[in-house]
Parts: structure tokens; C-alpha cells; sequence
């Protein structure tokens, strides 16, 4: 798994959203975020080009702290954004003359330990998700499709992996066939249709919309086993085959129901009061 690059996740400090993902088997997090929440700046861009000026040591580092990782724009797409884990950071915040600073530093470590706690431990990854998805208001039901949702993923993106496709864009084109051969639609597409812009597209989706994207990538995996599709191109074929699969079912599904399966609707409940879980 080291030097996997997964999917972007959002964590929330003081009510404002931090881009971060998994990348060499750590956290790694947007520095624009990062400044923006402690500057409150209009201007993120100029701000940090002035903070590298400021601290000549932090420019001639910048290089080694940051990486360019891919991560959703506010377009909703997948830009290459500058990033930093917990370490470097730590660094930049140095040159961030704000009061925020220290309980964002608490933060932070908090988030690098509980990543720790999860290479020790991955169960705890899958109850903090669960906790978390509680605390925004899903139901059960839901919650359980959307974690065998992550599984069915992530057993095709290892199935990937093993056969030579490489991470990043061209795991973007497959998904797209897969989503494309299922909805009709590609998952961009699939987030201007619900009227998204950062938020996890399947986050949105209703138990139906899972229930067809997990039969789309578990029917690619199988093809992709049985045939032993072999480097992209042999999988970008087992990609659309898998998503037939699924699409063709839909097609009956919404052919005998006389509804359609895709919704422009938003599933996530409005909830006023987020209760914040703790787990032991």
C-alpha cells in the first residue's frame, strides 16, 4: 500500500474544511486550507507567496515540505493541489503569525495520531468513519451500504493496482467508463447533475445509486480476474463491460418501476445540531 494515493476526504477544524488524503501511508493536507483557515485571507495565493518572501529558510525548503497531490477542486474535479503532512505543516504554521495556530497544532497532532492509532489498528478507520457519518445524520441502513461501498472500491482499486494500471488519471478514466456504462453519466458529470461542487459525490447518493455503483465496480473486478485483463487498456474494456452490467439492470429496474434511479436530490439529512462522537 505505501505511496497510495486515495480518495480526498474533508476534515472540519473550528467549521472549516481541510483537504486532506492518504498518501506514503500518512496524512497529507491542502496548504491553501490550511492558510486560509488561520489567515481568514481573501487572497490565499498572494498571501503564502508573501509568507515564502517573509522566510527566506521556509522558500529555500518549500520544495521538500510540499508536494503536489491530487485532491477535488471547489469545481468539484481533481486538480493537483500543494500539500504537506503533519511535519511540514507544523513548518509552515511557523510563518503564520495567528492565535489560531496553537489549538490548530492540537488538531493537528490529534489527526496524526489517530492515523497512527489506524496503521496499528484499521478497524478504528472503519468505526471513526461509521461515528462520523452517524453524527451527520445518515441512517444505519445507509451507513452499512455506503462502508461495503468503500470495500467494493477499494478491492477494485487493489485489483488495479496489481495489474498494471497506474494511479491517478487512469484510475479517473476507468471509474468515468464504469460510472458512464452504469448512469449514462461520468461522476463530474454526476456532481453537476446533484449540484456539487467539493462534497463526495457518493456521500450524496441514495441507497439505490450505491447499491448500482457497488454491482458496476464488483462486476469489474470479477471480469477483470476472470479475463486477466492485463495494463489499461485491457481494463478500460473490463471497466465498460462491468458497467453494462450494471446499467442494463437499472434500465430494468426504472423500466418496471417507472422511476428513474439517478436523482438530482441530495441524500445527505439536514441536521441542525451535529453531535461530536468520541471514540475510546
Amino acid at each position: 500500500m505505501e505511496g497510495k494515493i486515495q480518495t480526498t476526504k474533508i476534515a472540519i477544524f473550528q467549521k472549516k474544511e481541510i483537504r486532506k488524503i492518504i498518501y506514503k501511508n500518512e496524512w497529507w493536507f491542502s496548504v491553501a486550507d490550511i492558510v486560509e483557515t488561520l489567515t481568514d485571507s481573501a487572497d490565499v495565493k498572494q498571501y503564502i507567496k508573501r509568507m515564502r518572501q517573509r522566510d527566506p529558510e521556509l522558500n529555500s525548503y518549500w520544495g521538500t515540505i510540499c508536494t503536489h497531490l491530487e485532491m477535488l477542486a471547489k469545481d468539484g474535479k481533481k486538480r493537483e493541489i500543494i500539500s504537506a503532512n503533519t511535519e511540514g505543516v507544523f513548518r509552515i504554521i511557523q510563518s503564520i503569525p495567528s492565535p489560531k495556530a496553537e489549538p490548530f497544532k492540537r488538531w493537528l497532532a490529534k489527526v496524526g495520531y489517530e492515523r497512527v492509532q489506524e496503521i496499528e489498528n484499521p478497524e478504528l478507520a472503519t468505526k471513526r468513519a461509521r461515528a462520523l457519518y452517524k453524527a451527520k445524520g445518515y441512517p444505519d441502513a445507509w451507513i452499512e451500504k455506503r462502508m461495503r461501498g468503500i470495500e467494493v472500491r477499494e478491492t477494485l482499486t487493489d485489483e488495479w493496482k496489481t495489474r498494471g494500471v497506474k494511479e491517478g488519471q487512469e484510475y479517473v478514466i476507468l471509474t468515468a467508463e464504469i460510472s458512464k456504462a452504469t448512469f449514462g453519466i461520468t461522476p463530474s458529470e454526476y456532481q453537476k447533475f446533484k449540484g456539487l461542487e467539493r462534497e463526495n459525490l457518493r456521500d450524496h447518493m441514495n441507497d439505490l445509486e450505491l447499491i448500482f455503483t457497488m454491482l458496476g465496480e464488483a462486476s469489474t473486478t470479477e471480469i477483470a480476474r476472470n479475463k486477466n485483463a492485463q495494463g489499461f487498456n485491457k481494463n478500460k474494456i473490463a471497466a465498460r463491460d462491468g458497467g453494462s452490467i450494471a446499467g442494463k439492470a437499472r434500465k430494468d429496474l426504472e423500466k418496471r418501476s417507472g422511476k428513474k434511479v439517478s436523482t438530482s436530490k441530495n441524500y445527505l439529512p439536514k441536521v441542525k445540531n451535529i453531535k461530536r462522537l468520541k471514540l475510546k
